[in-house]
């Protein structure tokens, strides 16, 4: 058998991992799941959301950013992130100043989101070559209100917010930069990828807690690893349908575009946090289009759902459907890895 690589694991051995755990607590709503965003949890009239997630790269925001995809998560089965908790691995000889910094980052992120650091654990460990941090969060919703990735039915329309790839592209042009311009991308479109981490960001809470107040969502999920085609993916798989996905309306932004053709990557498998798929009925989507363009934030309807014999397929401009790409890792894991 062949070694893993960086990444998520393969979704089958995920899924037969999965499959030992036995969950006994009948309050548990929502147990260990591929695809699904988080845990959830009956505590009566609310549901707890729970769920954990590392931060491996971004070593200078590593702090911002645990607390952005963990709340990500957390908002997406339709709650309110509430409580964050952190586990910060520091490598030998990391100076004092490093772990002050990253303690300020987190503050300041569960300031802007009104979220409270509740605990978490520190140190310093051999073998590290940069910081490591491990978030979990947790939220809540009231009961009947929670959303899950498996919920989209027949008929739905699909929107995506914001466009792809916010995340990765943000990433590649901070972590990338001498690769980038030695690949002839200029100063400018290096500057405008880096920015879009803040602007449109990578936080998805606002669009989530918007669509669940304006509409009945049948469905969220936030594509990150495996870019927005793995969350398509990663949707249908879960809910027991397919979806055809309209090509021309997937809004790939144009920093995106230009670092994805420099370094030969495909926009659809990079990493995609900052935009989110919504999954409501036909009747709903222009009503929830409008109270997303009111609260500031770009959506578009990219596709629907179908029998899920139809299977996960795109609708060209030619009005021929070809199958939507599947990428066994994330464009930017690809990237990063050694010798490729």
């Amino acid at each position: 058998m062949s070694s893993l690589r960086a990444g998520k694991l393969p979704p089958e051995m995920l899924e037969r991992l999965l499959s030992r755990i036995e969950v006994r607590d009948p309050r548990v709503l929502l147990g260990p799941k591929v695809g699904e965003d988080a845990a959830l949890i009956d505590f009566g009239d609310t549901v707890l959301a729970v769920k954990s997630d590392p931060v491996t790269f971004a070593t200078n925001l590593i702090g911002w950013y645990a607390v952005q995809v963990n709340a990500n998560d957390i908002a997406c089965m339709g709650a309110r992130p509430r409580w964050f908790v952190a586990s910060l691995l520091l490598p030998e000889g990391a100076g004092p100043d490093a772990a002050g910094s990253i303690f300020d980052q987190m503050a300041s992120a569960c300031r802007s989101l009104d979220i409270t650091l509740v605990g978490g654990h520190t140190e310093v460990t051999y073998d590290l070559p940069r910081p490591i941090l491990v978030g979990a969060m947790l939220g809540e919703v009231d009961k009947g209100k929670e959303v899950t990735t498996g919920g989209v039915r027949l008929g739905d329309r699909l929107v995506l917010t914001k466009g792809i790839a916010i995340e990765g592209t943000a990433l590649l042009a901070r972590e990338a930069t001498e690769h980038l311009e030695r690949s002839g991308v200029g100063p400018d479109a290096i500057r405008a990828a880096q920015e879009l981490l803040f602007k449109p960001g990578i936080s998805v809470v606002k669009e989530a807690l918007t669509s669940c107040n304006a509409v009945e969502v049948h469905a969220l999920h936030d594509p990150t690893e495996g870019g927005l085609a793995t969350g398509i993916h990663e949707m249908a798989s879960a809910s027991g349908a397919g979806v055809l996905v309209r090509e021309a309306r997937v809004r790939i932004l144009p920093e995106t575009a230009i670092l994805c053709k420099a370094l030969k990557l495909h926009p659809l498998g990079l990493l995609a946090s900052g935009a989110l798929l919504i999954a409501v009925a036909a009747e709903d989507l222009h009503r929830l289009l409008a109270a997303l363009r009111a609260a500031g934030v770009d959506a578009e309807e990219i596709g629907e759902a179908v029998p899920v014999e139809e299977g996960v397929s795109f609708l060209t401009t030619q009005g021929t459907r070809k199958p939507l790409p599947r990428f066994e890792r994330d464009e930017l894991a690809r990237f990063f890895a050694p010798g490729e």
